[in-house]
């Protein structure tokens, strides 16, 4: 390509993530996107031959993330903010500490059983509701926000249909879900054990040691000392706990119904629009809400912008990029597993903190495909650029998606939580997290292969 095509590509690339970032009046980040991606096609870094392999590519993992988080924003209906935020303060029982452990747990099932965007979603609401129960003060709550974002975001690396990119990823580098998660599963989850724990440490004198709006003998209606619109009476939560225990055990069975998809080679974005449709379907049954809320509600941008996130990343893979970026990886990811494992941890965690994790791990991927490594060697750099892509990216804010949604969400409820402070907390205990999980990966690599 002649010089100006590359100039005008890369600049384009770069002006995008600006904005992407930067979002100015909350604009979604799917419109500077789709734009950026548009101008790279006019100017002919782009074929129109690429956009059906990245239709290919893009198009099963963003149906896959829309059908879960349509069933989760369905699941607002059954009462799921109200019934999970009264559990917990029933089960942490006036402590703490143990609200401290049980809102990491919450945020790890809730991106486990939808994913990473979906789970801010829930949860920032979830416990924004559950403190104001409970009385707690603004600068008493930002311990738990801040552990349960990085749990919440970085949670999406166990497994991999828990976040759109991971899936892209598979699709490209030709891994399906099940091998992804045999291989992943224990080192990424022995890092996220590592990771409450430093936050824990860390945020141990910010946590308050006693609720103050608990009342043991009441609290299923402690909404009575802080009131709050269309808070459910005690009788109408006794008759929602069999019918979320119910749809929560459906949600599980869907979950699994996906592995099994993937192990019989079925294409699982058809088992999520499937289980979206039922979840739908029983909520007009049971409480006569029919479906064009969640319609409308549903993120349907989250395929554009992986589309033309996609396209972007294959601008710069059409103008050389990619070829050049691979050319100095090469050596050092085909000397030996302990290398592939850091370089392409660190690269992408780096990168992701710089541009996002979206167009990091799309790069990293492409390079990895383009190329001559054996499966072994790929498979181990890939899972690596996972973590940097999951874990690794929540050093700065602007790092995922995800933890910008949590600070818009939060700056609408009036709470802030400057970069200073977050900054100081993920610099402390992100980078010893990356490298045990690296290490525990590298580790549990050479125990099962």
């Amino acid at each position: 390509m002649d010089s100006f095509t590359i100039l005008f590509t890369s600049f384009i690339f770069l002006l995008t993530l600006i904005f992407i970032l930067w979002r100015p009046n909350g604009i979604n980040e799917a419109y500077p996107a789709l734009i950026g991606g548009t101008l790279m096609l006019l100017c002919g870094s782009i074929k129109f031959s690429d956009l059906i392999i990245i239709s290919e590519n893009v198009s099963g993992a963003a149906i896959t993330i829309i059908a879960t988080m349509v069933m989760a924003i369905a699941l607002e209906s059954f009462g799921l903010f109200h019934w999970v935020s009264i559990k917990l303060i029933k089960f942490s029982n006036g402590s703490g500490i143990k609200l401290f452990w049980l809102i990491n747990l919450l945020c790890f099932l809730m991106t486990l059983f939808f994913n990473n965007d979906g789970s801010i979603l829930i949860t920032t609401p979830i416990l924004i509701l559950l403190f104001k129960r409970i009385g707690l003060g603004k600068h008493e709550q930002v311990p738990f926000l801040i552990s349960g974002v990085l749990i919440a975001t970085a949670s999406s690396a166990p497994i991999g249909v828990s976040n759109v990119v991971n899936l892209i990823s598979l699709k490209m580098i030709g891994m399906n879900l099940y091998v992804q998660t045999k291989l992943m599963f224990i080192p990424s989850t022995l890092g996220l054990c590592f990771l409450a724990l430093i936050l824990y440490l860390l945020l141990y004198k910010r946590i308050p040691k006693k609720i103050p709006g608990f009342i043991p003998e009441h609290y299923e209606m402690i909404e009575r000392y802080h009131p709050l619109q269309n808070t459910p009476s005690k009788e109408e939560i006794k008759k929602q706990q069999k019918m979320m225990i119910q749809v929560l055990l459906f949600i599980f069975l869907m979950r699994i119904g996906l592995y099994v998809a993937s192990i019989l080679e079925i294409p699982i974005w058809i088992i999520a629009s499937i289980g979206s449709c039922i979840i739908l379907w029983w909520r007009y049954h049971k409480i006569k809400i029919g479906p064009f809320d969640v319609l409308k509600k549903a993120p349907w941008h989250i395929f554009i912008f992986a589309f033309s996130m996609y396209m972007m990343i294959y601008g710069l893979k059409n103008i050389g990029f990619i070829h050049y970026l691979a050319s100095i990886l090469e050596p050092f990811l085909s000397n030996s597993l302990i290398h592939s494992t850091l370089t392409m941890g660190i690269l992408i965690s780096l990168l992701s903190n710089l541009f996002n994790n979206h167009p990091a791990l799309m790069v990293g991927t492409l390079t990895l495909t383009s190329m001559n490594l054996d499966s072994y060697h790929l498979n181990v750099a890939y899972l690596s650029s996972i973590i940097g892509s999951d874990i690794g990216s929540l050093i700065l804010p602007i790092g995922t998606l995800a933890t910008l949604i949590w600070m818009h969400i939060l700056k609408q409820n009036g709470i802030i939580v400057h970069w200073k402070e977050y900054i100081y907390i993920t610099f402390l205990a992100l980078p010893p997290t990356i490298f045990l999980t690296l290490l525990s990966l590298f580790l549990w690599l050479k125990i099962i292969y």
